[in-house]
Order: structure tokens, then C-alpha cells, then sequence
């Protein structure tokens, strides 16, 4: 398989991830509602400071989230396991109900309102890229090849899907007022859940990788040809 094949599963694997995890449209309803006495110009400011924070904050998960986990003695494979575990929990309550999680969003949001400086908090951290976008960051970087060209393609995509995704939370969130007018809440619940089950199937995937190294590591599969 060519190495621009590879670039581009692994591009599309993780930006699927990340973006049904991220979920700008809906992160694009919570800002308009937390910023609307703020000027057109105002909001692409804070949207720009935003999108660089997540950008830093999905690049670090991916590459450096996994060796800080293997600091602490966890093997790659349960890091896998539990990744992929956590991926499929999160995106399962978002098929189900992904009203609850906007809900809590928008909780959470409601201190921030009036306050001047909210690019990275709350808006970056836990509001854009909280807990489950890093894990599935770092369950995303987990899953690297050992080397190589793979390793390459894999390190091509992984990052540009991240970089594309801080694109579109700076885009969504700079035009926020414009989306919400368009698609509505509703509409944008309906995208979210069809990209939740593409990130149900990564988790799958994800968990299965870790369980089949785990198993190859103790040679289960040793006496195969």
C-alpha cells in the first residue's frame, strides 16, 4: 500500500474521531450563547485564540499523552483497551442522548458568561477539547506504527487531521452566529450523532488492536503460520 494511501486512512480515521468528539457545530450553539453581547469582530478574535489552544492541546495528547501514560508502567496494549473502551462509552452516550452532553455544556459555560478572558477557559478546556477529546487523542496516538514509512504516514495524518479540526472549531466559532441561524440546534444534533457512530467504530477498532497485541505479546498466537 502506497505511503499516500496510508496518509490518507489515517487522516480520515482520526479527523472522524476527533471531530465527533470535539463537535464544533455544537461547541459554535454554546459560544454564540456565552458571547452574544460581544461584537462580530470580538468573537473571531476569541475564536482564533481558541482554535490555537485546541490545536496545542490535541498535537500534545497525540504525541507526547501516550509516553506520559508509559511513564506511569501502562503498556501501549492496555493503553489501546482502555482508549478504545472510553472512545466507544463517549460516543455511545452521544448517540443516545446528545441533548445531555450539550446540557452540560452549556452548564458549564454559564459561569463564563460576561467574562473577559475565556479563550482557554472554559471555552479551550473542558468546553472544546475536555476530557474526551484527549483521551481519544491520546488513544488516536496510541495506535501509531512502530516505524517506518507507516509510522510516517501515520504521523502525516493524525496531525493534519488534528491541525484540520482546530481549523474548523476557528471557522464554526468565528462564524457561530451565522451557523446557528442556519442549521439549528437540531440539525446539529443529527450531524453529531452520525459522527458518533463513526467514532463507535474507531473505538471498536481501537480496543481490538490493544487486545490483539496483548494477545500476540504473550504468543496465543505463536504456533499460527
Amino acid at each position: 500500500m502506497t505511503w499516500w494511501i496510508l496518509a490518507t486512512q489515517s487522516f480520515l480515521a482520526a479527523a472522524s474521531a476527533l471531530f465527533s468528539i470535539v463537535n464544533p457545530l455544537g461547541g459554535a450553539l454554546i459560544l454564540a450563547q456565552i458571547t452574544g453581547d460581544r461584537t462580530h469582530a470580538q468573537r473571531t478574535v476569541l475564536a482564533r485564540r481558541v482554535m490555537i489552544y485546541a490545536a496545542i492541546v490535541m498535537m500534545s495528547s497525540l504525541w507526547i499523552g501516550a509516553y506520559v501514560v508509559d511513564f506511569f508502567g501502562v503498556s501501549i496494549s492496555a493503553l489501546r483497551v482502555a482508549g478504545g473502551l472510553v472512545v466507544a462509552a463517549s460516543c455511545w452516550r452521544l448517540l443516545n442522548a446528545p441533548e445531555k452532553n450539550d446540557d452540560k455544556k452549556q452548564a458549564q459555560a454559564e459561569d463564563a458568561r460576561g467574562q473577559d478572558d475565556i479563550a482557554f477557559f472554559p471555552l479551550t478546556l473542558p468546553l472544546t477539547t475536555g476530557p474526551g477529546s484527549i483521551a481519544v487523542a491520546i488513544a488516536l496516538g496510541s495506535n501509531r506504527p512502530a516505524g517506518g514509512a507507516a509510522f510516517a504516514a501515520f504521523a502525516t495524518g493524525t496531525s493534519a487531521a488534528a491541525l484540520a479540526i482546530a481549523l474548523t472549531i476557528g471557522l464554526t466559532y468565528s462564524w457561530a452566529d451565522w451557523i446557528t441561524d442556519l442549521l439549528g440546534q437540531a440539525r446539529i444534533r443529527i450531524i453529531a450523532r452520525l459522527a458518533a457512530f463513526i467514532l463507535l467504530c474507531i473505538g471498536v477498532q481501537i480496543t481490538m488492536n490493544g487486545v490483539l497485541d496483548a494477545l500476540s505479546a504473550q504468543g496465543c498466537f505463536s504456533g499460527r503460520s
